[in-house]
């Protein structure tokens, strides 16, 4: 891969920016930025694009993205595949579990986006998600990690969830 990829995250425990160091380090070519760092037209010279974010309480988003989201709708897309990761409680908040994702997806594929890197919604546990592709149920728009109650699965998840994006970059 030639070309650099964006990365932005957001992180309040620290837990999401420890799991993207480990999904950096997977990439030749990676600028890695805050989303509370970021404006609008970071995005413009990324072709490819990775976001990473957590769920908090009852589907909000991780409070940095949360204040950049009203800017983040106004973000153009077209041409770009974009990636997404998400941490949530699946068992805690098993309704809104990696809601986050949905959102930011929602918003990406209005503007004329490509999300990329879709995860299998077999083998968790929670009841609903805006995160579950409306189309194709069986899929998440993105990865899916639950720190709280599968730590344990990470590392395999990631590992898995890297070879597909790359496959689709």
């Amino acid at each position: 891969m030639n070309t650099p990829i964006g990365l932005f995250f957001g992180s309040d425990t620290g837990i999401t920016e420890e799991l993207t160091q480990d999904i950096v380090d997977a990439f030749d070519d990676v600028e890695v930025k805050e989303i509370s760092e970021a404006s609008a037209s970071d995005f413009d010279q990324f072709s490819f694009i990775l976001l990473g974010l957590s769920t908090w309480y009852d589907g909000d988003l991780q409070s940095d993205w949360e204040t950049f989201f009203d800017e983040f709708k106004t973000i153009d897309f077209t041409g770009k595949k974009v990636a997404i990761y998400g941490l949530g409680d699946q068992i805690g908040y098993a309704e809104y579990f990696i809601d986050g994702v949905g959102m930011l997806a929602e918003v990406i594929l209005e503007n004329g986006g490509e999300v990329i890197g879709k995860w299998p919604v077999e083998g968790y546990r929670h009841t609903e998600s805006k995160a579950i592709i409306p189309n194709d149920k069986d899929y998440f728009y993105g990865l899916a990690l639950d720190n709280d109650n599968e730590s344990d699965l990470n590392e395999e998840r990631i590992e898995k969830w890297i070879a597909i994006v790359k496959q689709a970059i």
